[in-house]
Protein backbone atom coordinates (compact mmCIF):
# COMPACT_ATOMS: atom_id res chain seq x y z
CA UNK A 1 0.00 0.00 0.00
CA UNK A 2 2.94 2.13 0.82
CA UNK A 3 4.64 1.52 -2.33
CA UNK A 4 1.63 2.31 -4.49
CA UNK A 5 1.16 5.75 -2.45
CA UNK A 6 4.73 6.70 -3.19
CA UNK A 7 4.03 5.40 -6.91
CA UNK A 8 0.63 7.88 -7.25
CA UNK A 9 2.70 10.84 -5.54
CA UNK A 10 5.42 10.74 -7.73
CA UNK A 11 3.93 10.26 -10.82
CA UNK A 12 4.76 12.32 -13.65
CA UNK A 13 1.72 14.49 -13.22
CA UNK A 14 2.09 15.67 -9.94
CA UNK A 15 6.12 15.98 -9.83
CA UNK A 16 6.56 19.54 -10.42
CA UNK A 17 6.30 22.98 -8.80
CA UNK A 18 3.40 25.32 -9.04
CA UNK A 19 3.73 28.42 -6.52
CA UNK A 20 0.38 29.01 -5.68
CA UNK A 21 -2.29 29.02 -2.79
CA UNK A 22 -5.62 28.13 -4.74
CA UNK A 23 -5.50 24.64 -5.53
CA UNK A 24 -4.30 23.58 -1.91
CA UNK A 25 -6.92 25.70 -0.52
CA UNK A 26 -9.35 24.17 -2.20
CA UNK A 27 -8.46 20.42 -1.40
CA UNK A 28 -8.25 21.89 2.41
CA UNK A 29 -11.88 23.08 1.93
CA UNK A 30 -12.75 19.66 1.37
CA UNK A 31 -11.50 18.10 4.49
CA UNK A 32 -12.72 21.01 7.04
CA UNK A 33 -9.74 23.32 6.73
CA UNK A 34 -7.80 20.92 9.59
CA UNK A 35 -5.14 23.68 9.19
CA UNK A 36 -7.22 26.39 11.01
CA UNK A 37 -6.86 24.70 14.40
CA UNK A 38 -3.55 24.05 14.72
CA UNK A 39 -0.89 26.45 16.03
CA UNK A 40 2.60 26.66 14.10
CA UNK A 41 5.86 28.38 14.50
CA UNK A 42 6.52 29.23 10.89
CA UNK A 43 9.80 28.98 9.18
CA UNK A 44 11.37 30.13 5.77
CA UNK A 45 14.69 30.92 4.32
CA UNK A 46 17.18 29.94 2.02
CA UNK A 47 19.83 27.54 4.61
CA UNK A 48 19.25 26.80 8.05
CA UNK A 49 15.51 25.65 8.31
CA UNK A 50 15.54 22.55 8.44
CA UNK A 51 18.11 22.85 11.73
CA UNK A 52 16.07 25.62 13.36
CA UNK A 53 13.12 23.35 12.71
CA UNK A 54 14.83 20.31 14.43
CA UNK A 55 16.55 22.39 17.46
CA UNK A 56 12.78 23.89 17.99
CA UNK A 57 11.13 20.26 18.30
CA UNK A 58 13.99 18.79 20.19
CA UNK A 59 13.87 21.37 23.21
CA UNK A 60 9.66 21.81 22.68
CA UNK A 61 9.74 18.14 23.18
CA UNK A 62 11.95 17.62 26.05
CA UNK A 63 9.59 20.56 27.71
CA UNK A 64 6.24 18.18 27.69
CA UNK A 65 5.12 19.34 24.31
CA UNK A 66 3.09 17.27 21.50
CA UNK A 67 5.02 18.55 18.58
CA UNK A 68 4.40 18.03 15.21
CA UNK A 69 7.62 18.72 12.53
CA UNK A 70 7.19 18.80 8.85
CA UNK A 71 10.36 19.46 6.98
CA UNK A 72 11.92 19.18 3.43
CA UNK A 73 13.32 17.33 1.31
CA UNK A 74 13.24 13.65 2.88
CA UNK A 75 16.51 11.99 2.48
CA UNK A 76 15.35 8.08 2.11
CA UNK A 77 11.73 8.04 3.21
CA UNK A 78 8.78 10.13 2.03
CA UNK A 79 7.71 9.53 6.33
CA UNK A 80 10.67 11.46 7.27
CA UNK A 81 9.05 14.65 6.23
CA UNK A 82 6.14 14.09 9.05
CA UNK A 83 6.36 13.87 12.80
CA UNK A 84 4.71 14.07 15.87
CA UNK A 85 6.67 13.74 18.63
CA UNK A 86 9.86 12.71 17.03
CA UNK A 87 8.42 9.86 15.24
CA UNK A 88 7.34 9.04 11.67
CA UNK A 89 3.89 9.26 10.14
CA UNK A 90 3.45 4.82 9.72
CA UNK A 91 3.82 4.50 6.23
CA UNK A 92 0.06 2.86 6.62
CA UNK A 93 -1.47 5.77 7.78
CA UNK A 94 0.78 8.09 5.36
CA UNK A 95 -0.16 5.79 2.34
CA UNK A 96 -4.20 6.58 3.28
CA UNK A 97 -4.00 10.13 3.88
CA UNK A 98 -2.05 9.93 0.64
CA UNK A 99 -5.16 8.12 -1.66
CA UNK A 100 -7.90 10.38 0.24
CA UNK A 101 -5.63 13.41 -0.73
CA UNK A 102 -5.08 12.59 -4.30
CA UNK A 103 -8.98 11.46 -4.89
CA UNK A 104 -10.30 14.89 -3.63
CA UNK A 105 -11.12 16.13 -6.66
CA UNK A 106 -8.13 18.43 -7.18
CA UNK A 107 -4.96 18.16 -9.06
CA UNK A 108 -2.52 18.91 -6.49
CA UNK A 109 1.66 18.61 -7.08
CA UNK A 110 3.58 16.31 -5.14
CA UNK A 111 4.45 19.11 -2.10
CA UNK A 112 0.81 19.89 -1.85
CA UNK A 113 -0.72 16.39 -1.47
CA UNK A 114 2.03 16.40 1.12
CA UNK A 115 1.37 19.33 3.23
CA UNK A 116 -2.47 18.18 2.94
CA UNK A 117 -1.08 14.58 4.16
CA UNK A 118 0.07 16.85 6.74
CA UNK A 119 -2.05 19.06 8.30
CA UNK A 120 -4.39 15.88 8.66
CA UNK A 121 -2.36 13.99 10.61
CA UNK A 122 -1.05 16.48 12.82
CA UNK A 123 -4.62 17.76 13.14
CA UNK A 124 -5.59 13.93 14.30
CA UNK A 125 -2.89 13.69 16.29
CA UNK A 126 -3.85 16.79 18.15
CA UNK A 127 -0.47 18.39 18.14
CA UNK A 128 0.25 21.20 20.59
CA UNK A 129 2.28 22.76 18.13
CA UNK A 130 3.35 22.63 14.37
CA UNK A 131 7.18 23.46 13.63
CA UNK A 132 6.25 24.04 9.91
CA UNK A 133 9.15 24.19 7.48
CA UNK A 134 8.59 26.04 3.98
CA UNK A 135 9.08 24.04 0.52
CA UNK A 136 10.60 27.28 -1.70
CA UNK A 137 9.99 30.49 -0.98
CA UNK A 138 6.97 32.04 1.21
CA UNK A 139 4.51 34.02 -0.36
CA UNK A 140 3.41 31.32 -2.16
CA UNK A 141 4.63 28.52 -0.66
CA UNK A 142 2.12 25.69 -0.04
CA UNK A 143 2.52 25.54 3.86
CA UNK A 144 1.76 29.83 3.85
CA UNK A 145 -1.96 28.47 3.72
CA UNK A 146 -2.14 28.93 7.12
CA UNK A 147 -4.23 32.59 8.23
CA UNK A 148 -1.66 33.03 11.66
CA UNK A 149 0.92 31.75 13.99
CA UNK A 150 2.97 31.80 16.84
CA UNK A 151 5.74 33.41 15.24
CA UNK A 152 7.61 33.44 11.71
CA UNK A 153 11.18 32.82 11.22
CA UNK A 154 13.52 34.03 8.79
CA UNK A 155 16.57 31.74 8.40
CA UNK A 156 19.70 33.02 5.89
CA UNK A 157 18.86 34.20 3.21
CA UNK A 158 21.28 33.84 -0.39
CA UNK A 159 20.64 33.11 -3.98
CA UNK A 160 18.95 29.90 -4.80
CA UNK A 161 15.42 28.92 -6.74
CA UNK A 162 16.70 32.58 -8.84
CA UNK A 163 14.11 31.04 -11.72
CA UNK A 164 11.31 31.25 -9.29
CA UNK A 165 12.09 33.44 -6.07
CA UNK A 166 14.14 36.64 -7.82
CA UNK A 167 17.85 37.62 -9.18
CA UNK A 168 18.49 39.50 -5.77
CA UNK A 169 18.71 38.62 -2.30
CA UNK A 170 16.20 41.29 -1.51
CA UNK A 171 13.91 39.90 -4.07
CA UNK A 172 14.18 36.52 -2.04
CA UNK A 173 13.38 38.18 1.18
CA UNK A 174 10.09 39.49 -0.26
CA UNK A 175 9.07 36.41 -1.00
CA UNK A 176 10.60 35.12 2.28
CA UNK A 177 8.89 37.70 4.12
CA UNK A 178 5.34 36.67 2.63
CA UNK A 179 5.13 33.95 5.82
CA UNK A 180 4.77 37.21 8.26
CA UNK A 181 1.17 37.33 9.70
CA UNK A 182 -0.78 40.01 10.84
CA UNK A 183 0.27 41.00 14.55
CA UNK A 184 2.50 38.11 15.54
CA UNK A 185 5.87 38.22 15.61
CA UNK A 186 9.27 37.87 13.04
CA UNK A 187 12.32 36.57 14.49
CA UNK A 188 14.95 36.64 11.75
CA UNK A 189 19.29 36.99 11.77
CA UNK A 190 18.81 38.88 8.24
CA UNK A 191 18.31 42.70 8.27
CA UNK A 192 16.89 42.65 4.96
CA UNK A 193 14.47 45.72 4.42
CA UNK A 194 12.01 43.49 2.58
CA UNK A 195 11.63 41.76 5.90
CA UNK A 196 11.08 45.18 7.86
CA UNK A 197 8.98 46.20 5.96
CA UNK A 198 6.92 43.41 5.71
CA UNK A 199 6.93 43.53 9.43
CA UNK A 200 5.54 47.12 9.32
CA UNK A 201 2.94 46.31 6.59
CA UNK A 202 1.72 43.40 9.55
CA UNK A 203 2.01 45.21 12.70
CA UNK A 204 4.40 42.09 13.13
CA UNK A 205 6.81 42.37 15.95
CA UNK A 206 10.52 42.53 14.35
CA UNK A 207 13.12 40.41 16.57
CA UNK A 208 16.74 40.55 15.20
CA UNK A 209 18.88 38.31 16.59
CA UNK A 210 22.78 38.09 16.99
CA UNK A 211 25.22 35.12 16.71
CA UNK A 212 25.92 35.30 20.38
CA UNK A 213 24.56 32.57 21.80
CA UNK A 214 25.36 31.29 25.78
CA UNK A 215 28.81 28.50 25.39
CA UNK A 216 26.69 25.88 27.38
CA UNK A 217 23.52 25.98 24.69
CA UNK A 218 26.66 25.51 21.94
CA UNK A 219 28.16 23.23 23.71
CA UNK A 220 25.29 21.14 24.53
CA UNK A 221 23.72 21.71 20.82
CA UNK A 222 24.91 17.58 19.05
CA UNK A 223 24.77 19.28 15.33
CA UNK A 224 28.07 20.83 15.14
CA UNK A 225 29.32 23.34 12.09
CA UNK A 226 29.84 26.88 12.85
CA UNK A 227 27.38 27.92 11.23
CA UNK A 228 24.74 26.40 13.55
CA UNK A 229 25.28 29.09 15.92
CA UNK A 230 22.95 31.22 14.10
CA UNK A 231 20.76 29.04 13.43
CA UNK A 232 21.11 28.07 17.39
CA UNK A 233 20.45 31.94 18.29
CA UNK A 234 17.15 31.90 16.04
CA UNK A 235 15.77 29.02 18.21
CA UNK A 236 16.28 30.04 21.23
CA UNK A 237 14.91 33.33 20.42
CA UNK A 238 11.78 31.91 18.86
CA UNK A 239 11.63 30.09 22.79
CA UNK A 240 12.38 32.73 24.94
CA UNK A 241 9.61 34.96 23.31
CA UNK A 242 7.04 32.03 22.74
CA UNK A 243 7.54 29.76 25.84
CA UNK A 244 9.51 31.52 28.99
CA UNK A 245 8.32 29.11 30.92
CA UNK A 246 10.96 26.67 29.62
CA UNK A 247 14.10 26.56 32.12
CA UNK A 248 17.35 26.52 30.70
CA UNK A 249 18.30 22.99 32.16
CA UNK A 250 14.86 21.90 29.45
CA UNK A 251 16.88 23.75 26.79
CA UNK A 252 20.11 22.30 27.16
CA UNK A 253 18.31 18.50 27.63
CA UNK A 254 16.80 19.43 24.49
CA UNK A 255 19.75 20.61 22.17
CA UNK A 256 21.52 17.43 23.25
CA UNK A 257 18.80 14.93 21.68
CA UNK A 258 18.53 17.31 17.91
CA UNK A 259 18.75 14.86 15.69
CA UNK A 260 18.98 16.30 11.92
CA UNK A 261 21.08 13.43 8.82
CA UNK A 262 23.86 14.61 6.92
CA UNK A 263 24.08 18.20 8.33
CA UNK A 264 27.99 18.10 8.48
CA UNK A 265 27.32 14.87 10.02
CA UNK A 266 30.62 13.10 10.93
CA UNK A 267 31.11 8.99 11.38
CA UNK A 268 34.39 8.52 13.49
CA UNK A 269 34.90 4.97 12.51
CA UNK A 270 34.08 5.49 9.01
CA UNK A 271 36.11 9.19 9.02
CA UNK A 272 33.21 10.17 6.93
CA UNK A 273 31.06 13.62 6.44
CA UNK A 274 27.97 13.82 4.92
CA UNK A 275 26.71 16.60 4.40
CA UNK A 276 23.36 18.26 2.20
CA UNK A 277 24.67 21.43 1.39
CA UNK A 278 23.43 22.30 -2.09
CA UNK A 279 23.99 25.93 -2.76
CA UNK A 280 27.37 28.23 -2.68
CA UNK A 281 26.10 29.69 0.98
CA UNK A 282 25.73 26.19 2.04
CA UNK A 283 28.54 25.02 0.56
CA UNK A 284 30.78 27.96 1.85
CA UNK A 285 29.97 26.66 4.98
CA UNK A 286 30.77 23.25 4.49
CA UNK A 287 34.29 24.59 3.52
CA UNK A 288 34.45 26.32 7.04
CA UNK A 289 33.59 23.97 9.70
CA UNK A 290 35.97 21.59 7.40
CA UNK A 291 38.90 24.21 7.40
CA UNK A 292 38.35 24.95 11.45
CA UNK A 293 37.44 21.38 12.62
CA UNK A 294 39.75 19.17 10.51
CA UNK A 295 42.66 21.41 8.80
CA UNK A 296 45.16 19.21 8.30
CA UNK A 297 43.41 16.00 7.31
CA UNK A 298 43.46 14.93 3.70
CA UNK A 299 40.39 14.77 1.66
CA UNK A 300 38.99 13.04 -0.51
CA UNK A 301 35.42 13.99 -2.09
CA UNK A 302 32.22 12.73 -3.77
CA UNK A 303 30.51 15.25 -5.23
CA UNK A 304 27.14 15.52 -7.05
CA UNK A 305 24.80 17.97 -7.77
CA UNK A 306 21.60 19.13 -9.46
CA UNK A 307 21.34 21.04 -12.64
CA UNK A 308 19.52 24.33 -11.68
CA UNK A 309 22.40 24.97 -8.56
CA UNK A 310 25.32 26.76 -9.35
CA UNK A 311 27.95 23.88 -9.47
CA UNK A 312 30.59 25.54 -10.92
CA UNK A 313 30.67 27.86 -7.81
CA UNK A 314 30.56 25.05 -5.45
CA UNK A 315 33.09 23.26 -6.36
CA UNK A 316 35.61 26.08 -6.81
CA UNK A 317 34.41 26.89 -3.06
CA UNK A 318 34.99 23.52 -1.89
CA UNK A 319 37.90 22.11 -3.66
CA UNK A 320 42.18 22.39 -2.83
CA UNK A 321 44.90 21.35 -4.97
CA UNK A 322 45.57 18.01 -4.20
CA UNK A 323 42.23 16.81 -2.72
CA UNK A 324 41.05 13.55 -3.88
CA UNK A 325 37.58 14.24 -6.18
CA UNK A 326 35.05 12.09 -7.36
CA UNK A 327 32.12 13.13 -8.98
CA UNK A 328 29.14 11.19 -9.37
CA UNK A 329 26.25 11.35 -12.42
CA UNK A 330 24.00 10.43 -10.01
CA UNK A 331 20.47 8.70 -11.14
CA UNK A 332 17.83 11.69 -10.57
CA UNK A 333 15.73 13.25 -13.26
CA UNK A 334 17.27 16.56 -12.64
CA UNK A 335 21.07 15.76 -11.76
CA UNK A 336 24.10 16.76 -13.42
CA UNK A 337 26.11 14.40 -15.51
CA UNK A 338 29.65 13.14 -14.70
CA UNK A 339 30.71 15.11 -17.94
CA UNK A 340 28.61 18.02 -16.99
CA UNK A 341 30.30 18.19 -13.57
CA UNK A 342 34.01 17.35 -14.93
CA UNK A 343 33.75 20.51 -17.12
CA UNK A 344 33.57 22.74 -14.78
CA UNK A 345 35.56 21.28 -11.51
CA UNK A 346 38.47 23.34 -11.08
CA UNK A 347 40.93 20.38 -10.39
CA UNK A 348 41.77 16.97 -11.54
CA UNK A 349 38.57 14.52 -11.05
CA UNK A 350 37.41 11.15 -11.63
CA UNK A 351 34.47 9.40 -11.80
CA UNK A 352 32.31 8.35 -8.54
CA UNK A 353 32.55 4.95 -9.02
CA UNK A 354 31.01 3.52 -5.49
CA UNK A 355 31.41 3.36 -1.60
CA UNK A 356 34.83 0.93 -1.95
CA UNK A 357 36.74 3.54 -2.59
CA UNK A 358 36.33 5.50 0.41
CA UNK A 359 39.12 4.97 3.07
CA UNK A 360 40.07 6.07 6.68
CA UNK A 361 42.95 7.17 5.69
CA UNK A 362 41.96 10.27 4.35
CA UNK A 363 38.29 12.24 5.74
CA UNK A 364 35.87 11.41 3.42
CA UNK A 365 33.36 13.91 2.29
CA UNK A 366 29.62 13.42 0.62
CA UNK A 367 28.05 16.31 -0.30
CA UNK A 368 26.22 18.69 -3.24
CA UNK A 369 22.75 17.21 -3.15
CA UNK A 370 20.03 15.85 -0.73
CA UNK A 371 18.85 13.96 -3.72
CA UNK A 372 22.45 12.14 -4.30
CA UNK A 373 22.46 11.29 -0.03
CA UNK A 374 19.10 9.64 -0.44
CA UNK A 375 20.08 7.54 -2.90
CA UNK A 376 22.88 6.01 -0.74
CA UNK A 377 21.28 3.70 1.11
CA UNK A 378 24.28 2.12 3.12
CA UNK A 379 24.55 5.82 4.17
CA UNK A 380 21.42 5.05 5.82
CA UNK A 381 22.22 1.91 7.56
CA UNK A 382 24.89 4.51 9.42
CA UNK A 383 22.67 6.40 10.82
CA UNK A 384 22.30 5.56 14.83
Amino acid sequence: MYDEAIKLLTSKGKFYIELGLDRISAALEKFGNPQDDLKYIHVAGTNGKGSVCTILDSILQEAGYKTGLYTSPHIWDYTERIKVSGVEIPKDIFAKYVFEVCNCGVHLTEFEILTVVMFLYFKHSNVDVVILETGLGGRFDATNVIKNNLCSIITQIDLDHTERLGNTKEEIAFEKAGIIKKGCPVITSMGFEAIRDKADEMDSMFILTTPFVPPQYIEALSLKGLHQVDNLALAISAVNYLFKNISDETIIEGLKKVKNPCRFQYFADKNLIADASHNPNGIQALRNNLDYYFPNDKRRYVFGCLKNKDYEKMMNILFREGDEVYLYGFDYPNACTYEMLQAKCPVAAAEYSGKNILTGEKLNIICGSFYMLGGMEWLKSLQA
